[in-house]
C-alpha cells in the first residue's frame, strides 16, 4: 500500500487517497461504488452521512470523441395520421426544436414501413378525417395556412389561432386511440406521404437547423421477396428537384417483421435491398453521396443479433453507421419504481458491448448509433414517461452511450402521440427535453475518464456494482460562449434517497464551479411535469424566447452536495483541461 500523505479533509473523514479507484472501463469509469451499510465496523454514529466522494477527471486526452449530434431526435411518421404534421410550422415548435440542434431528425420508426410516397400537391385528400362538426371549416383552415406559408419566403413559420389548435387536439385524441390500438396489436395501416407532406418535414427541419433523415418501406416486395423501390425512386426524384439534403434509411427493426405482418426478411436478403439502396442513390446525381445508415435493428436478442451478424457481413461497408434501437421497459405495466432500478439502467451498458462485438468483429471502427431510444414501448406510461422521473433514464443513456462510445442517439420522440415525446401537444416542454437542452448547452462531444473514491468494499471479480450515483465527464461545449475552450462538464446523476457530497479533487482542486442543479417542480415529486433550475422554474418566455439558464456559482474547493433524487451538472471553469483545448 502507499504511503500515506497528509490529509487535506476535515478530521472526521478518512483519507482515501490511498484507497482510490482508477476506473478503467467504460461502465466502471461513469459510476461510483455502493458504500457499506452504516454502522458496522464500530464508526462513530452518523459517521458515513460525513463522509466524501473523491472526484477527478483524467484531463490529458478524451476515451471517446463523439459526433457533434450525440443528442439527436426522432419524429414518428405517425404525425401525418393524426394531423399533427399540418401543425410542424408552429414558431413555437420550430423555436424548441431549433434549441437542440445541431442535431439529426430521424423520420422513422414502426410506421416506416407502412409509409407510401405519392407525388401530389392535394391538401386535402390523404389527411384523414378531423372532428366531424367542424370538419370543414378545420379544413379550409388548413388549406388557407397551406397559402399563406407558400407566400413566405425561406422558412415558413405560422402562429396558429387557439381555436384551430384545440380542435386539432380534439382530433389528435381521437386518433391517438387509433395509433395505440395498432401499437398494442401489432396491426398497422397505411400510411400515405404526399409532396406537400414532404415539404412541410423538410421545411420544419431546415428551419429548426435539424438534418432530416428519412425512412424508407422496406416492406414494399416483389413477388420474388426482393424490394420494390418503385416508390423510392419517385421520392427520391422528388426530393432531388427539390433540393433537399437528406440522408437515407431502409426499414425499421427488420428482425420483427414476421411478428407484425408475417413475414420474414432474412441478413442476406436485407444485404441486397441496402445494396439496391445505394444503387439507387448514386442513380439520382444529387444523392450519389447522401449518408445511407442502417440496419435499425431491435434490442440485440437472439434474432436480432443473427441478422445484424449477417448484415455486417454482406453490407457492413455500404452503410455510413450501423444503426440499432433499445427500450427500457413495457410502457403499459410501468410503474414509478421501475425508472430507478440500477438494474434497468444497466441494460444499455450490457446491450451495448453485444451490438459493438458484432460490428467491430465485422468491421472495426464502423461508427454505431442508438436509432431510437426511449423509456417505454407501446406508446410510453402517462404520468411516468412523460414525468421527470424518466430524466433519470434518459441521461443515463446518454453518459452510458458516450462512455461507450455510441456515435449518435435518437430519442424517440420529439413531439408526436403518446408519452415519451420531449414535448407535449400543447407545445410545453417536458422535464426531459429541459434536461437535453441543458445537456446541448453545456455538453460536447470530448468524453473524459472519471476517477473515483469513497468507502466501499474493494468490487469482487465478475460482480456487478450498480450504484445510484453515477457520474459523468466531457469537455464543455464549445458552442457555449460563457466558458472558453478547456473547461470540463460533468454530470450526475443521485438516485439515493439521501443527500450525497462530492469533493473535487486532483486536477479539479479548488476550481470555481457552475451549477446547474435539476429537480422536479411543485408537490408532484418525481411525476411532476415540470422541472426547476436551481430553485427557479424553467419554462418558454415565449413562442420564440427561451429562458436564462442561470449557474449558481460555487466558491473554489467548495464540496458539492447533490439532493436526493435530483440531476445536476457541473462545468469546471479555467481549468484549461489538455484534452479540451483543441
Amino acid at each position: 500500500m502507499p504511503k500515506p500523505t497528509v490529509c487535506s479533509f476535515p478530521r472526521s473523514c478518512l483519507w482515501l487517497a490511498s484507497v482510490a479507484l482508477m476506473v478503467q472501463s467504460a461502465i466502471s469509469s461513469s459510476s461510483t461504488y455502493r458504500r457499506p451499510a452504516p454502522g458496522g465496523g464500530g464508526k462513530r454514529t452518523g459517521f458515513m452521512e460525513r463522509t466524501l466522494i473523491l472526484l477527478d477527471v483524467n484531463t490529458r486526452s478524451p476515451v471517446k470523441v463523439l459526433n457533434d449530434n450525440f443528442l439527436s431526435v426522432q419524429l414518428d411518421p405517425s404525425v401525418i395520421k393524426d394531423g399533427w404534421l399540418d401543425f410542424l410550422s408552429s414558431k413555437r415548435l420550430v423555436t424548441l426544436a431549433r434549441g437542440l440542434s445541431p442535431a439529426y431528425l430521424r423520420f422513422g420508426g414502426k410506421r416506416t414501413d407502412f409509409l407510401q410516397f405519392h407525388n401530389m400537391k392535394n391538401l386535402a385528400k390523404f389527411r384523414g378525417p378531423g372532428p366531424d362538426y367542424y370538419l370543414k371549416n378545420y379544413e379550409d383552415d388548413i388549406v388557407r395556412s397551406d397559402i399563406a406559408l407558400d407566400k413566405q419566403r425561406g422558412c415558413k413559420l405560422a402562429n396558429h389561432p387557439d381555436m384551430m389548435l384545440e380542435l386539432q387536439r380534439e382530433k389528435a385524441a381521437q386518433m391517438q386511440l387509433v395509433l395505440l390500438k395498432e401499437q398494442l396489436s401489432n396491426i398497422y395501416s397505411n400510411i400515405t406521404i404526399t409532396a406537400r407532406s414532404l415539404d412541410k418535414l423538410y421545411n420544419f427541419a431546415e428551419c429548426a437547423g435539424l438534418h432530416l433523415i428519412l425512412g424508407l418501406n422496406s416492406l414494399l416486395r416483389n413477388p420474388d421477396s426482393s424490394w420494390n423501390s418503385t416508390s423510392a425512386l419517385s421520392l427520391l426524384k422528388y426530393s432531388a428537384g427539390k433540393k433537399y439534403n437528406i440522408s437515407w434509411e431502409l426499414g425499421n427493426e427488420p428482425n420483427g417483421y414476421r411478428g407484425m405482418v408475417g413475414q420474414t426478411v432474412n441478413s442476406t436478403q436485407l444485404a441486397q435491398d441496402y445494396t439496391r439502396l445505394r444503387t439507387l442513390l448514386q442513380s439520382v446525381r444529387y444523392y450519389s453521396r447522401a449518408q445511407l445508415y442502417g440496419p435499425n435493428a431491435g434490442r440485440p436478442r437472439k434474432n436480432a443479433i443473427l441478422l445484424l451478424n449477417g448484415f455486417m457481413k454482406n453490407a457492413g461497408s455500404i452503410v455510413d453507421a450501423v444503426t440499432w434501437q433499445h427500450y427500457y421497459m413495457d410502457g403499459r405495466v410501468a410503474k414509478v419504481e421501475d425508472f430507478l432500478k440500477t438494474r434497468l439502467l444497466d441494460t444499455l451498458n450490457e446491450q451495448t458491448t453485444k451490438v459493438l462485438k458484432v460490428v467491430n468483429s465485422h468491421a472495426p471502427g464502423k461508427k454505431v448509433w442508438l436509432g431510437g431510444v426511449g423509456p417505454a414501448w407501446a406508446g410510453g406510461t402517462n404520468n411516468l414517461s412523460n414525468t421527470f422521473a424518466a430524466g433519470f433514464l434518459w441521461l443515463n443513456t446518454l453518459g452510458i452511450a458516450a462512455m461507450q462510445g455510441i456515435d449518435v442517439v435518437l430519442r424517440h420522440s420529439f413531439f408526436d402521440y403518446g408519452y415519451t415525446h420531449l414535448v407535449d401537444q400543447t407545445f410545453n416542454p417536458l422535464p426531459d427535453y429541459w434536461l437535453s437542452l441543458v445537456f446541448k448547452r453545456l455538453v460536447g462531444p470530448r468524453v473524459l475518464a472519471v476517477r473515483v473514491a469513497g468507502l466501499q468494499r474493494k468490487p469482487r471479480p465478475g460482480r456487478v456494482i450498480r450504484d445510484k450515483l453515477r457520474i459523468y465527464a466531457h469537455c464543455t461545449s464549445f458552442h457555449n460562449h460563457n466558458y472558453v475552450r478547456g473547461s470540463v462538464t460533468i454530470y450526475i446523476i443521485n438516485l439515493h434517497r439521501s443527500r450525497k457530497k462530492i469533493k473535487l479533487a486532483g486536477t479539479l482542486r479548488n476550481k470555481t464551479v457552475h451549477q446547474y442543479l435539476v429537480q422536479p417542480y411543485g408537490a408532484d415529486g418525481l411525476h411532476a411535469r415540470s422541472v426547476q433550475l436551481n430553485g427557479e422554474r424553467l419554462s418558454m418566455v415565449d413562442n420564440e424566447t427561451f429562458p436564462e439558464l442561470k449557474p449558481l456559482t460555487l466558491r473554489a474547493g467548495r464540496t458539492i452536495a447533490m439532493p436526493p433524487m435530483t440531476i445536476g451538472f457541473y462545468v469546471i471553469k479555467n481549468i484549461n483541461a489538455y484534452a479540451c483545448r483543441r
